[in-house]
């Protein structure tokens, strides 16, 4: 074997060596870890917040702390709909193949008075696409103010127990319990009483933890 040679063999190895380095291996492991794909509105999305503090990150913060091996990837835009939801789902499922799907979608389309019918189809069409792909489901569900009516209320928070119900997902029957429905509940909302503040955000993980812990 020529000099040459020789010198090409040690530096293609030395390379492949520097690829099975322990960062290397680390990020690689880390990408193949099974993926919660959450996809929400701006409740998710950290609307109003410093990054790090919405409770999804925070998530991200307690598998770490309890060892656990599940990545998170925030897909949450504020002010989405459950179609806008439905209508990009597809891609994130084939791109990112993930083993969870929270779904944390409906509130906007309450706010925007759009039909419940189509609500629940697109919640549903959702809950089929993520399950087909091989992903469990775990729906965060949502309740309007009082001001929209007792019947309204009921038929709008009943849309997320019959999609669970139908298509054998596990609900969370509603995200903000604790937070809205407290007797000083202004005192957990930003100025717009839509959004909570940063100090809501444990309150919500905490609810959602014991409905998603049994998925991973």
């Amino acid at each position: 074997m020529t000099s040459r040679r020789r010198d090409c063999c040690a530096y293609f190895s030395a390379l492949a060596l520097g690829w099975l380095a322990p960062g290397f291996v680390e990020a690689t492991e880390a990408k193949q870890a099974p993926l919660i794909l959450v996809v929400g509105d701006s409740l998710s999305a950290e609307y109003g917040l410093a990054r790090g503090q919405g409770w999804v990150a925070l998530l991200e913060q307690r598998l770490k702390e309890k060892k656990l091996p599940q990545r998170v990837m925030n897909a949450s835009i504020s002010g989405d709909t459950t179609a806008g939801g439905r209508a990009r789902l597809g891609a994130l499922l084939t791109q990112h193949k993930p083993s969870v799907v929270v779904i944390e979608l409906g509130g906007n389309d309450a706010l925007r008075g759009l039909p419940l019918a189509a609500s629940l189809d697109n919640l549903a069409a959702m809950t089929r696409a993520a399950k087909a792909s091989g992903a469990k489901v775990l729906l965060l569900g949502m309740q309007v103010p009082p001001n929209y009516g007792a019947s309204y209320g009921r038929e709008f928070a009943g849309l997320f127990e019959r999609v669970a119900k139908e298509e054998k997902a596990a609900l969370l029957p509603f995200l903000l319990k604790g937070v809205a429905d407290r007797p000083d509940a202004m005192d957990w909302f930003q100025p717009d009483r839509i959004h909570p503040l940063a100090k809501a955000h444990p309150l919500m993980l905490d609810l959602v933890w014991p409905k998603l812990q049994p998925l991973l």
